[in-house]
């Protein structure tokens, strides 16, 4: 394969051969560009993509964190498998193919919904939801090798697939407490990271960031640790996202992440590799407070911005749309050459 220099060089030759000013496309060149690195391919090529979803309880949802029950994770998880989910409306219509990851939700297997399910189910339970880390870790080591683990066949799952990029949504009640928790513990301010989540008011939002800063306090993680932080404030759904971006390595894939859950996990893998920034990208910034902090953090500028905070791998999905447009640019546009259009020789510079 070339180097990943010499794929940046022929790429650029590529896009500046367009019948269009040389940088005209912005961001989607941008786009575009990383899409060749990550496949080694000039012009990068597009083809089936594929959301994932990690769906898990969490056990700090015990403190009162936040307005739903924990049943709202199982009932959604059942909603998005039917095909009534905000990522069934927004993926579906985008051609993305769908799968729920049940990664450690509370309540026996769910059954099989046979030809009439819109979302792939897989059936990966590590735990019946994580413990509640205000009070105890919330995993254990081998729990989150475990998920880890599940995290990297997946990966496998998605090259099998033959998918070119995919996106990460998440499902749980309770996981914006997780993510503050895992991220503060990561050297950020909790003042920053602890959000309203399901809007709660100013009452349970003094709550919910007293209880991630004391259990924060309690565990005392190494900042730079990320499996260390998985395993005392995270949940299984987070440690088998991060197994997941972990596991894209070296596959050809480029890597969609939806809000500030997905981002939480992803910032856990790039504490483990940071390498993973190659072939990530950051689909929207999310209303959530701390979304945008993390993600500068680990230099990843949002394709859209558009106040959303549903989760589901919703902002990924319209992301990763963008990607596919700025790919189908690259790939369908007509040459200066090809089309016999004159000045593709005086074009200037970039700008």
């Amino acid at each position: 394969m070339a180097t990943e220099k010499v794929i940046e060089q022929q790429m650029l030759e590529h896009l500046d051969s367009l019948t269009k000013p040389r940088g005209s496309l912005g961001k989607l060149e941008e786009y575009a560009l990383k899409m060749a690195k990550i496949q080694g391919k000039v012009p990068p090529r597009v083809g089936k993509k594929g959301i994932y979803v990690f769906a898990g309880d969490h056990g700090i949802a015990e403190e009162g964190v936040s307005l739903s029950p924990q049943e709202v994770t199982r009932q959604m998880v059942t909603n998005m498998i039917q095909g009534g989910a905000g990522i069934n409306a927004i993926g579906e219509g985008a051609g993305w193919e769908i799968a729920v990851v049940d990664a450690g939700v509370k309540g026996d297997g769910f059954p099989d919904a046979g030809p009439d399910a819109k979302s792939r189910l897989i059936r990966a339970k590590i735990v019946q939801g994580s413990r509640n880390f205000y009070r105890e870790p919330a995993l254990t080591a081998e729990e989150v090798v475990r998920a880890m683990a599940w995290g990297a066949d997946l990966a496998k799952d998605a090259e099998d697939r033959g998918y070119y990029l995919v996106a990460i949504g998440d499902l749980g009640i309770g996981n914006t407490a997780t993510a503050a928790a895992m991220l503060t513990a990561a050297g950020f301010l909790p003042e920053d990271m602890v959000d309203r989540g399901t809007n709660i008011d100013n009452a349970m939002l003094d709550h919910k960031r007293q209880v991630v800063t004391e259990a924060v306090a309690r565990w005392k993680c190494p900042p730079s640790d990320g499996e260390a932080i998985l395993t005392k404030l995270g949940s299984a759904d987070y440690a088998m996202m991060a197994g997941f971006i972990l596991g894209l390595e070296d596959r050809g894939i480029g890597c969609v992440l939806d809000g500030f859950p997905v981002s939480s996990a992803a910032y856990m893998a790039y504490l483990i590799n940071p390498m993973v920034l190659k072939y990530l990208f950051a689909g929207h910034l999310s209303k959530v407070r701390g979304h945008g902090i993390v993600l500068t953090h680990m230099r990843l500028e949002p394709i859209v911005s558009l106040d959303m905070h549903l989760g589901e791998g919703t902002g990924a999905a319209i992301g990763g749309q963008i990607i596919e447009l700025a790919l189908l640019s690259a790939l369908n546009m007509a040459s200066f050459k090809s089309a016999g259009v004159s000045g593709g020789d005086l074009q200037g510079e970039r700008y």
